[in-house]
């Protein structure tokens, strides 16, 4: 079989799951209306950088990611470098984890989210064409955030990001603009790991260490997408994607099988739900394949058993999950077990559609 590197190369691959960083809060200030610049410098405030990925902790970053005193992939030379030009990804889709949406203020809140993607726009996708970037939004005010979908779609971004803890479930229909705008634009909506809300990734409240925070993050992926099949998001906007992000991807079928069970007992509550969970998440949602929660020795005999089980290799998405570094090489050994239309599938052919990118790198950028 040939070098799994060398496949990303040739295949061209689209990274779904990369994270650049805004250096420092300064950045944003040209951006930023007046009065919001003269608000952030009377407050005291320093920024918004996730604090789920502490600074020192070996897994928030891999070597050579922070260049001075900036973050991990605030530099957007050394994103290309170690995103694009080395291993030869075809495009890279920028997920920016600013916690913007941990603001209360609600006005506050969508002003920075619209400076993080006017700076997005400037700094990054105008940097290098193979970049798209995810619109980022604060859950405090859905109806700015459906204006902010509407104002950057077809324009360099390719999804809408929302943090996986939120003040209310992700179905409930307070949510329900963001998803319609989504919808409108033809743009999935992707949720991912992060704190927007007082309240805690863990289901259950919040845990004495950052090892349960960070092992229990697939819990609160879970919750959300039953929240939105039971709340009947899909049913209200059956065009829309969803893409969970760098939870794992091997609990989904176990949760497919129980939710299905559930329903059948008591689908009389939900009767919007008119056929089986699963169904539904077959339909609507894709997953990234960083980190993959497998067992080591990954053989042919398990991949194949395990996307039975899922339903479709059409559900999975290559990611590298750039600048964090807790895999080991689990995604790679899944692509190795793949045949190669499989692999096409999951490097490139899924986020190429999913995504509508053209073959060659290249977007207008509208005034």
């Amino acid at each position: 079989m040939a070098d799994v590197g060398t496949t990303i190369r040739a295949t061209g691959a689209v990274d779904c799951d990369v994270h650049n960083a805004v250096p420092r809060l300064s950045a944003l200030f040209p951006y930023l209306p007046a009065s919001w610049v003269d608000y952030c410098r009377e407050t005291g405030v320093e920024g918004f950088d996730p604090a789920f990925y502490p600074p020192g902790a070996p897994l928030s970053a891999r070597p050579g990611s922070r260049v001075g005193e900036g973050p991990p992939g605030s530099d957007p030379c050394v994103v290309r470098d170690h995103v694009l030009d080395g291993p030869g990804a075809r495009y890279a889709v920028l997920n920016c984890l600013y916690a913007v949406s941990a603001v209360h203020n609600p006005d506050w809140a969508a002003s920075m989210a619209r400076a993080l993607n006017d700076w997005q726009a400037a700094q990054w996708l105008a940097a290098d064409p193979r970049f798209r970037a995810s619109i980022v939004v604060s859950t405090r005010d859905p109806h700015a955030a459906a204006e902010e979908v509407a104002r950057w779609a077809g324009r360099g971004f390719v999804q809408v990001l929302l943090p996986a803890s939120t003040p209310a479930p992700l179905g409930q229909r307070v949510h329900w603009p963001i998803y319609a705008a989504a919808e409108a634009a033809d743009l999935p909506v992707a949720v991912h790991p992060g704190v927007g809300s007082a309240n805690p990734l863990s289901p259950v409240g919040w845990p004495s260490h950052y090892v349960e925070d960070y092992a229990c993050a697939a819990l609160t992926l879970q919750s959300q997408l039953t929240s939105m099949v039971a709340e009947g998001v899909f049913a209200a906007h059956p065009g829309l994607r969803v893409v969970l992000l760098e939870s794992g991807v091997t609990w989904l079928p176990s949760l497919m099988w129980r939710f299905d069970k559930n329903w059948k007992a008591l689908r009389r509550e939900v009767p919007w739900v008119d056929r089986p969970p699963s169904q539904v998440i077959r339909e609507h949602v894709l997953l990234s394949t960083t980190p993959l929660d497998a067992p080591p020795g990954l053989d042919h005999a398990w991949v194949d058993r395990f996307l039975t089980r899922l339903g479709s290799v059409e559900m999975l998405l290559h990611a590298g999950d750039y600048p964090h570094w807790h895999h080991g090489n689990a995604p790679t050994a899944l692509l190795e077990q793949l045949s190669p239309a499989e692999r096409e599938l999951v490097l490139s052919g899924n986020a190429m559609r999913l995504y509508r990118l053209p073959e060659e790198a290249g977007w207008a950028q509208a005034d």
